[in-house]
């Protein structure tokens, strides 16, 4: 597959600020259909980012002889569905995070994948940002000697619509539609990058309750967990919070030091080391996707290989729903 020529599934805010320009700005890539299921939407994004045909269907999209890869950015409960018609039909597809709305859903779309032989691939693009690759190179040095824990820490307050009422609640705070609230949102970014530098998480468990009482879904979330190292972890997510406990942090705790890092803010690394304490900057492409995108557009091409699949992605959801006691 020499030219890569997208199809679209959903049009949405990830879609307009991350990923969808980075296809195009890509060599030997580009959108060339997008589909939306309310039409003025689908064609309004058509004809501002210059796509040739919008479709209200997403099975029309697929079946375009022109569409020879998919991008599936709609809510987590539609991926399994579109994911398989993809690859029934042929086509490579690369799908938004998390894989899916449950670990049963992960595991459907890794077996068609591997029927069909059709390749998946899956948006935790933070594995390939400049910041996360300069984090895995400092654990990686050594500089802070054997690892011995590692504590990730997210808080947030309530966002002004979550308690609107009389109105549709946002999709990621509806568990048939997310999977489960604002931590199957936010969690899967920091549980892959953690299954990224310590290996697959093999034993995790969780307490989750709803405090706050403004939608259905779990508003703060505990877990422990082990990687299959034996490494122990532990995590903290809150989302009705009050302002002054807000936290993105995760810390990586070794024998000789510490590193500590945000995830979704993207403060400077902070490193506490035999060598004493320092700060580290980094800047992310504008186009947060487009690393990884360049990778899965070389794979597809042979001239390359993306290790971003679904099989990669499958354990960030069998850790999720652990934590929630889906099972």
């Amino acid at each position: 597959m020499k030219h890569i020529k997208w199809g679209f599934i959903g049009c949405g805010e990830v879609v307009e600020k991350k990923s969808g320009p980075a296809f195009s700005n890509i060599e030997g890539s580009e959108v060339v259909a997008v589909m939306c299921r309310t039409a003025s939407r689908a064609r309004a994004f058509a004809s501002a980012h210059n796509i040739k045909r919008f479709y209200t269907d997403a099975q029309e999209l697929i079946d375009d002889p022109e569409v020879n890869a998919i991008y599936v950015a709609t809510p987590p409960s539609s991926h399994a569905t579109y994911a398989i018609m993809a690859m029934h039909a042929g086509k490579p597809v690369y799908v938004e995070k998390p894989l899916a709305a449950s670990y049963d859903d992960c595991a459907r779309i890794n077996r068609v994948s591997e029927q069909t032989g059709v390749p998946c691939y899956v948006a935790y693009y933070r594995r390939y940002l400049p910041y996360f690759q300069k984090v895995k190179e400092l654990v990686n040095s050594g500089e802070l000697g054997k690892i011995v824990n590692v504590q990730v820490r997210l808080s947030n307050p309530p966002r002004k619509f979550d308690a609107e009422k009389g109105t549709e609640q946002p999709w990621r705070i509806q568990p048939k539609i997310s999977g489960g609230g604002y931590f199957y949102d936010m969690a899967p970014h920091q549980l892959d990058l953690l299954q990224e530098l310590f290996g697959v998480i093999v034993d995790a468990d969780g307490i989750c309750s709803n405090m706050g009482g403004l939608y259905e879904a779990e508003d703060s979330v505990s877990a422990c967990f082990r990687f299959e190292n034996g490494l122990p972890g532990s995590g903290s997510w809150c989302f009705v919070g009050h302002e002054s406990a807000k936290e993105d942090r995760i810390e990586i705790v070794g024998e000789n030091g510490t590193l500590s890092f945000s995830v979704f803010d993207y403060k400077p690394i902070s490193l506490i080391s035999r060598m004493g304490e320092s700060t580290i900057s980094v800047v992310n492409p504008a186009y947060v996707q487009e690393p990884l995108v360049k990778c899965v557009v070389e794979s597809l091409q042979g001239k390359g290989v993306c290790s971003c699949t679904s099989v990669s992605a499958t354990p960030v959801n069998w850790v999720m729903d652990r934590i929630l006691g889906k099972f």
